[in-house]
């Protein structure tokens, strides 16, 4: 689930796999009115897809020249961009 409050976006619940397509979709439907920081201090449970999500997230806003940014990321998350190598590329 996602909210919008401003320019923060909280996200709750699930991101993985069952979760990914519509998470993306609203994200990047939101990034498109504006910049926007994700607010991760909500998500239950996460794999390997919640990664692919916020990387949607980050091209979206990018196609748009718009800038999101990821708030409270949960440990598990980084642990998986960690072990994927790609932990420096996370919008921070």
């Amino acid at each position: 689930m996602m909210r919008e409050l401003g320019d923060r976006i909280e996200v709750s619940g699930a991101m993985t796999m069952a979760a990914a397509a519509g998470l993306l979709a609203e994200g990047a439907a939101m990034v498109a009115r504006s910049d926007a920081v994700f607010d991760l201090s909500g998500v239950t449970e996460v794999d390997s897809s919640g990664l692919a999500v916020v990387f949607g997230w980050q091209r979206a806003a990018k196609r748009l020249n718009k800038d999101v940014r990821i708030a409270n990321l949960p440990h598990s998350l980084r642990s998986l961009a960690d072990v994927y190598g790609v932990g420096a590329l996370l919008p921070l």
